[in-house]
């Protein structure tokens, strides 16, 4: 019983953490005299409150879950992929590519090959700092940093130059944006909403990387890579391998992010200069929605669903209380601090009960019976 209270406990830690966020939040609402039950009341509204909120919450969750899933794999090998915005935007380059070239394919072609390409086009994005961190010990945190500038960098080049819609051309303003893409090759809605296919999509990938982490001898081989590589080295894992896996397969996921990104919402690859202007921070917020689902890609969709809304009640929560928009960015800033520092607090639980579990058992070894003798005594054997 108290070892299911424990595992209940870290379970739900998530959770607390972020009644405490929204409760500093509250102290934050009332200094500028504002009504925090009016307006987290206005931010549930904005998330769940009618059938186009609830699909927009999901529209929003969909790029996290495919991020979250990719940080899943990425953290069980003991890797961390910060790299998710630049591997969503060479995954949107590339499936926006496909379509804009085979213009005359039918639609469910155009839109297999596309997420194939921004699957593939993310895991090469991913998989360069894993053989950078498998062969070279270079430290991922850096390398997929840096990506993300590559990849930012070659956004704006290619959106401003040989990828630009060619009607910008003829403007003054010339919006860094490429063509829209054909009606056929966008993917099918839940009329009148905007929630589209991909989200059923992420659902299923999250139950398929399920099975594949704990269900297949790959996954068993991934985990244990992260939990001791040493040892899996010694049981003949092949490590470096299993490292440069682990980010290809993170960043595929993510790239399939920014495929479904264009093909479902946008339509056509735009931006403002930065990574948040196509991505919307999805590549570093999928990796709290991760972390909130205890890195458990089952975990990640409620998780998911749970940012989305709050993404997507913020804005509401902006217009009915009239607070500033900095409030909201501070908002979620504290979610994902609290969250994030919940996951440090479960881990040296765990640490602890370890311990605690491992000076028991030695405990009961020093106080158990000692084994029968088998033979007598040297002195008892000479006068029998």
């Amino acid at each position: 019983m108290r070892s299911r209270m424990n595992a209940l406990f870290d379970a739900m830690l998530p959770v607390f953490a972020t009644l405490a966020a929204l409760g500093v939040g509250m102290i934050m609402l009332l200094i500028l005299r504002v009504s925090p039950l009016e307006a987290y009341g206005a931010l549930w509204e904005g998330a769940f409150g009618s059938t186009n909120a609830i699909a927009e919450t999901l529209v929003k969750a969909t790029p996290l879950l495919l991020v979250g899933l990719g940080i899943c794999i990425a953290f069980r090998a003991n890797v961390i992929n910060i790299g998710g915005e630049g591997q969503m935007i060479i995954g949107g380059i590339l499936a926006t590519q496909v379509g804009l070239t085979f213009t005359d394919a039918p639609g469910w072609l155009i839109i297999i090959l596309a997420m194939f390409a921004g699957f593939l086009g993310g895991a090469i994005w991913g998989g360069i700092p894993g053989a950078l961190k498998a062969y070279f010990n270079v430290n991922e945190i850096l390398s997929t940093v840096m990506m993300n500038a590559i990849a930012v960098q070659l956004m704006n080049f290619l959106l401003r130059g040989p990828m630009i819609d060619p009607a910008q051309l003829e403007k003054a303003s010339k919006i860094p944006q490429t063509a829209r893409l054909a009606e056929a090759f966008r993917l099918p809605r839940l009329v009148p909403t905007r929630l589209h296919l991909g989200f059923l999509i992420a659902l299923v990938l999250a139950i398929l990387v399920y099975i594949l982490l704990w269900r297949t001898t790959l996954g068993y081989r991934i985990r244990a890579v992260g939990q001791n590589p040493d040892a899996s080295r010694y049981g003949g894992i092949r490590v470096r391998r299993r490292i440069v896996l682990a980010l290809f397969l993170s960043g595929a996921f993510a790239g399939l992010a920014g495929a479904i990104q264009v093909y479902g919402v946008n339509y056509r690859m735009i931006t403002d200069g930065s990574a948040s202007g196509f991505t919307g921070a999805a590549g570093f917020n999928g990796i709290v929605a991760a972390l909130f689902g205890q890195l458990h890609p089952i975990g990640t969709i409620p998780a998911s669903i749970f940012f989305g809304a709050l993404l997507v009640g913020a804005n509401k929560m902006q217009r009915v209380v009239q607070i500033p928009s900095a409030l909201i960015t501070a908002l979620n800033g504290l979610v994902v601090v609290f969250v994030v520092s919940s996951e440090i607090w479960r881990k040296k639980r765990q640490r602890q009960r370890l311990a605690l579990a491992r000076q028991a058992e030695s405990e009961d070894d020093d106080v158990s019976p000692s084994a029968p003798e088998l033979y007598p005594p040297a002195e008892e054997a000479s006068e029998s």
